[in-house]
């Protein structure tokens, strides 16, 4: 088989999951999913900057908040599930998606996908972990730095990480002020009255989430300079950090709002989902 072969077999697979309603309705529940999580880490940021010490504002706290509700078990399932399917649909577009791109645009597209299979993969696991009584991996964002940094050119690596945070966090915020992220959602979406209340939650959320892992990547590059694993740090100590610093809690407060407008998003997303 020649290369115009597998990309004609390519083309005809992505253009098939593009019309399965079947994968429609599962990245659905996953979007919902991912919304959930964002509305808990919100929560939890916003009780910090109230002085509550309870939780962790990240995606492993916002799913052990979430097994301590009623029918919590069940919950991280479908959850589990959900993000399973969001895990297939990126799979599908590494393979086979962003067909109207070319060259060097289109890998990095598939690139992308790539990394949100990772991410979406990851809390799936813990979700399911959590689920069955194992908890999360647990080792914590240090200990995870820790193990780099103790590779050959392991600082080198850490600040690698720290400027692929970067460069994320920037997107987000570009793709927020640019309201890019409205070709994922179907007309209706973004015209109308609730769809101008949909846009500035994608806008204040994108841009939110984005400041956050400016943060985060702040710690991983500090981590790196320092050579001390215990400088870097996920979503929870950045919040952390946030909060220590002059007007730490409006500025906190305004960050989890609008961390949970990206939830809300989300759900929005999710309604009007055009993949």
């Amino acid at each position: 088989m020649n290369a115009a072969d597998v990309a004609a077999k390519k083309s005809a697979f992505g253009r098939k999951a593009d019309d399965s309603n079947l994968l429609d309705h599962a990245v659905r529940v996953g979007l919902v999913a991912y919304g959930v999580v964002h509305l808990l880490i919100a929560w939890v940021a916003i009780q910090l900057a109230l002085g509550s010490e309870e939780g962790s504002a990240s995606s492993d706290g916002a799913l052990s908040q979430l097994a301590q509700s009623p029918f919590g078990d069940l919950l991280l399932y479908v959850v589990a599930g959900g993000f399973g399917a969001l895990v297939v649909w990126q799979l599908i577009e590494v393979v086979a998606g962003h067909r109207e791109h070319d060259g060097g645009k289109l890998v990095a597209k598939r690139a992308g996908s790539a990394l949100k299979v990772v991410l979406y993969g990851s809390l799936g696991v813990n979700a399911l972990k959590i689920a069955i009584g194992g908890g999360s991996d647990g080792g914590g964002t240090d200990t995870t730095t820790a193990k780099i940094m103790a590779m050959p050119f392991g600082p080198v690596l850490v600040g690698l990480v720290g400027l692929g945070v970067l460069a994320y966090g920037g997107r987000l915020i570009y793709r927020g002020l640019s309201e890019g992220f409205k070709k994922h959602l179907e007309v209706e979406g973004h015209t109308g009255y609730d769809g101008r209340a949909f846009l500035l939650f994608g806008k204040v959320g994108y841009v939110s989430k984005g400041l956050a892992l400016l943060v985060v990547a702040g710690l991983f590059l500090w981590a790196a300079w320092s050579h001390d694993p215990q400088k870097s740090g996920g979503l929870d100590q950045a919040l952390h950090e946030v909060l220590q610093q002059p007007f730490g809690v409006p500025v906190l407060i305004a960050m989890g709002i609008g961390i949970g407008c990206y939830g809300l998003f989300c759900f929005a997303w999710a309604r009007h989902l055009d993949r």
